[in-house]
This record gives structure tokens, sequence and C-alpha cells, in this order.
């Protein structure tokens, strides 16, 4: 519970009071007339090239090149942006409530998604996303409801990919991205669509960050052990250095990537090797943040370097797995695309 406290706390802290989204809200005003999602709008993006969203955003200090019509495309699952204790949509989120989808486009899209938006086209659909308690179940009924709720939201994410593969893939190569929840819905999209498939010969690479990726859970899908590797998965969960949470001794082995090095040969990386951390201010890149190194099945930091971290109390970054390495991540993603057009 402290932890969940702590991501609570996190967020406010990268993202900013959720009462910011507020004054988005007039942007979405479209509803449903179901409650089922309709790929076929644009309504049902939060990130599409054929839109103008926050995905397309680039902190101001790097260059406003953005590649509209890219090669390469990115499908990004957003992570839980529906995390009332209150559950007051039940178990699902709506996918045409406005302040969650404001929540949604100027949180984890402009944050997250946005990382990849100078390396392809970036396609990123709204689904009806399980609550954040559907982790914690206290009772049985609990997570007999919360297996639903996650079945619910991967079968809309499985329709989105379906329709993007029929009408906006055209056979590019694939890159895909996630956080959280959406890592909980893309590990499966993963062995569904791509592992020993056809279509694994167009993975660039697979972003799965903030949920254990078991080593053993792909077939053919290797793990990420080089910068220029490709056809392959990175994965880290974020902890200030020194804590290991029980749960996460109990586990089998997991993928677990440097995002500094990049590297399995070289799993630790000092801080100032990191070049642009995000915290709230996304046009603010600010280096020597956070460091990264490898403990188990745990990525390792010390406490994060900014100002006013003599508040950060907690142990657990997973609401930061994104930004505290957000400029190499976007140098990792286009060193990938590169060397997959060299195979």
């Amino acid at each position: 519970m402290k932890q969940l406290f702590f991501c609570f706390w996190m967020m406010i802290i990268l993202m900013g009071c959720s009462n910011k989204y507020h004054r988005f809200v007039n942007n979405y005003t479209f509803k449903t007339n179901d409650g089922n999602p309709d790929y076929s709008s644009l309504n049902y993006w939060a990130a599409h090239p054929y839109k103008h969203d926050p995905s397309d955003s680039i902190p101001k200090s790097l260059s406003t090149k953005i590649y509209v019509d890219s090669t390469v495309d990115i499908f990004f699952i957003h992570p839980t942006t529906y995390t009332s204790k209150a559950k007051e949509f039940g178990n699902n989120a709506p996918v045409d409530n406005a302040v969650l989808n404001a929540k949604t486009d100027y949180s984890t899209i402009l944050y997250q998604a946005s990382v990849f938006n100078q390396a392809g086209r970036v396609f990123s659909p709204r689904y009806r996303q399980a609550s954040l308690q559907g982790y914690f179940p206290i009772t049985k009924t609990d997570s007999t409801e919360a297996i639903a709720a996650f079945e619910l939201a991967y079968q809309d994410i499985k329709m989105a990919f379906e329709y993007y593969l029929k009408y906006n893939n055209n056979g590019r190569p694939i890159i895909i991205a996630s956080h959280s929840q959406g890592t909980t819905h893309a590990k499966r999209l993963l062995k569904e669509f791509f592992d020993d498939k056809v279509l694994q010969n167009k993975l660039v690479v697979a972003y799965l960050i903030g949920i254990p990726i078991e080593v053993n859970l792909y077939t053919k899908i290797k793990p990420c052990n080089t910068p220029n590797q490709t056809g392959c998965v990175c994965s880290w969960r974020t902890f200030k250095e020194g804590y290991k949470p029980l749960y996460i001794e109990k586990e089998s082995p997991v993928i677990v990537t440097n995002p500094l090095t990049w590297d399995s040969l070289k799993p630790m990386a000092a801080r100032n090797l990191n070049k642009g951390s995000i915290l709230l201010n996304f046009n603010k890149l600010m280096p020597k943040v956070a460091a990264a190194n490898i403990s188990g099945n745990v990525l390792w930091t010390n406490k994060p370097h900014f100002f006013g971290n003599i508040f950060l109390s907690g142990k657990n970054y997973h609401i930061a797995d994104y930004n505290l390495y957000y400029l190499s991540i976007k140098d990792n993603v286009a060193k990938r695309v590169a060397a997959f057009w060299k195979r």
C-alpha cells in the first residue's frame, strides 16, 4: 500500500496536479453509442499520425523535425490513468470520459509516447483500461473481477492492433512500446502476433517497461543484449539503489535492460552518463539525474538528482521509468531503427 501511495505522489511530482488536465476536457466531447471503441475514428486514438496530439511534442532543446510519414511505426500502449480508489466507473474505464482522456494524453502520451516521435509514426489506442485497483485484489471476488477487467482491456488493444495492421501498417516495420498496464497487455500482444509468427520479421524492437517480462516467456524473441540489436525486448523496473521489494525476491528471472548502456555486458552506469531526463517541465531536459545499475531482477538508481529531491522519500520509481531515461531511450530507438534497415 505504501508503494501505491508513493506512485500517486510521484505522478503529482512528474506530471503535475491532475486538476491541470481539466483545461483540456473540452477537446474530448465525443461519445460512444454502445460503450465500445471505434478505431475507424481518430477520437479513439490517443496518438495517431493523422492528427495533432501530445505525442508530437518535442522538448525545445531538441530538433523539431518529426517524420510524419516514416518507414517505421510505433504502437504504444499507455499505462493506467484510471487510478481512483473509488472506481467510479467500475472495474474498467470508459473510452469516452473527457477527464480521463485529457489525463492520458497530457501525461503518458506527452511524457512517454513522445520519446518515439522522431523515429516513426506513433499510434496509441484508447482502451477500456482496468482500474489500478485490479493490481491489488484483496478478496477472491476482487481477483475474479480483475481478471475479467484486464481481459476486456486486452481485447480492445487487440482490436486496435488488428485495425492498425489492416488499414495503417502497409508492411512497415513495427516498434511495440508500453508502460505498466500497457506492458501487461503488450507482453501478451507480442506473444500472440509476433513470437514465432510471420510478423516477427517486422519487429524492430519492443520496449516493454514497468512490468516483469520473464526471460523464457517467448519462444523466438530474445532479450536485447546490445544497443543495436533488433527483433528483441528491452525491459526494466526502476527502484532506489539498495531497495528490492519482497515480491521481487520471489520472482523467476526476468529481462532487465540497462537504459543507459543498453549492453548486457555493461550492467552499471553512473548518472553522469545520463544525458537527459524529463520531470515536470517537458521542455527542460535535465542531465545527470539518475544512474542505472542492474541488480538481479531490477534496475537501481541513486536517489534522482534534481532540485526538490529532498522531498523524495519513496524507493519505487515506477512512474518515472521513462522520464528518468528519456533522451537515452530516444537515442536508442534511432539506433535500432537504423540497424534494422542495415540487416
